[in-house]
Parts: structure tokens; C-alpha cells; sequence
């Protein structure tokens, strides 16, 4: 029996799911449940039943969506996917979905990233190791953010993780690259830091909107 990492509320997962491929199967089904962060993390199902906040968590995604999509488009990358996409690396023993992804074209051409099509139409599903992956922390995703998620990226041979939280009074923004012997924080350089991947620095700073909720910017230079 594989173990189940399972936030508030409940979910039916079928007694079948017992590694990466029957999860990859669950998933692409119409069992799988809608709208829900599932990962398979190195033999364990994590499921996030909890609300995500509002401003912290879905403005905050938001903002480098609005960012990173129009910019990867620009400079002809090639595509940045906000949450929804599934990304799955074998050799990390690693699916589920990231709350952001960027799949350069050149990744495509090499083989690196291989786009899986579904049963009926269109591509489901994207194997291998991207370019990049956003994670923006919530209070039941700590763990999983900052330490399993942290190895299993990098074991996947992801080049940068993209680590945020706003939950505090202070955000924390990291822009972690690969190295050999796991990731290493971008030094920051008057609250910018840098991104191989995009070649541009990136700020974010919080402002409070109209009624007084946090709002974020982010920078680029």
C-alpha cells in the first residue's frame, strides 16, 4: 500500500493507484478529481483538499502568470503554463501539478520534454524535465513545497524552481538553479534576482489594492 498525504475533506482514490504509472492512468481518467493539486511523490499520493487563499495564493500565481506567459511568448521561449498542467519525470518518480511550468521549444526539439496526447484529442500531459517550475507556498503545502518538492525537482533535472511565499510579513522569493549537488539560491542583488532560463532579473514587492488587500508586482529588467 502506497501512503496518502490527505488535507481536510475526503477523496476516493481506487484501490489500483499503487505507483507512478497507475497514478499517470488515474489521473488522465475522468475519476480523477477536478481542480485539486494531486502529486505522486516518490511512492506517496499528496492531495490538497484546502482552500486556496484568495490573495496570497491565487492573486499572487496570477501576477506571474500575467508576467511569464506574455515574456516566455516574447522572447520566443516558447510557452509558460500557469496550474493545471501535468507534468510527469520517471526517473524522479514524480507527477502532478505544478502551480506553474515553463516548457522552452528548444526542450521539445531535444527530447527533454515530451508532449503525451490523450485518449481522445490533444495533448494531456508533458514527460521529462522542464525548463522551470513555480510553487507558491501555502500553510498545507510547507512540506511539500520546501522539502520533497525541492529534491524531486531537482532530481528531475528541472534547471530552476521558483519558490514563493507571501504568507508573512516578509515575502520570500527564491529563484533556485541546478547544480550537481542540488539547488542553490540566486543571489539577490538590490531585491532583484536573476533567471538563466529567461535571461532577465525579476523583483516582486506587495502593495495593498483599492480595499486594502494585498496586491504584487512583478519586475522585470
Amino acid at each position: 500500500m502506497i501512503s496518502v498525504h490527505l488535507y481536510s475533506d475526503s477523496i476516493h482514490i481506487p484501490i489500483w493507484v499503487s505507483d507512478l504509472e497507475s497514478f499517470r492512468r488515474w489521473m488522465l481518467s475522468d475519476e480523477s478529481p477536478e481542480q485539486t493539486p494531486v502529486f505522486f511523490l516518490a511512492g506517496e499520493v499528496w492531495i490538497d483538499m484546502s482552500k486556496q487563499q484568495l490573495f496570497s495564493h491565487v492573486r499572487l500565481k496570477q501576477r506571474f502568470f500575467e508576467v511569464l506567459g506574455p515574456l516566455a511568448r516574447k522572447q520566443r521561449l516558447g510557452d509558460f503554463f500557469p496550474d493545471g498542467l501535468l507534468l510527469t519525470n520517471a526517473d524522479a518518480d514524480l507527477s502532478g501539478n505544478p502551480d506553474g511550468t515553463l516548457v522552452t521549444s528548444e526542450s521539445v526539439r531535444s527530447g527533454r520534454v515530451r508532449l503525451i496526447e490523450g485518449a481522445i484529442e490533444g495533448y494531456v500531459e508533458i514527460e521529462g524535465s522542464p525548463d522551470m517550475v513555480l510553487e507558491v507556498v501555502s500553510d498545507s503545502s510547507v512540506e511539500k513545497d520546501n522539502d520533497v518538492l525541492m529534491d524531486l525537482y531537482w532530481k528531475a533535472g528541472i534547471r530552476e524552481y521558483w519558490l514563493v511565499d507571501a504568507r508573512g510579513e516578509r515575502i520570500e522569493f527564491q529563484i533556485l538553479r541546478h547544480t550537481s549537488r542540488g539547488y542553490v539560491a540566486t543571489r539577490p542583488s538590490g531585491g532583484w534576482r536573476k533567471s538563466a532560463v529567461f535571461g532577465k532579473s525579476f523583483r516582486l514587492t506587495r502593495q495593498l489594492d483599492d480595499l486594502g488587500h494585498p496586491d504584487f508586482t512583478l519586475d522585470v529588467k
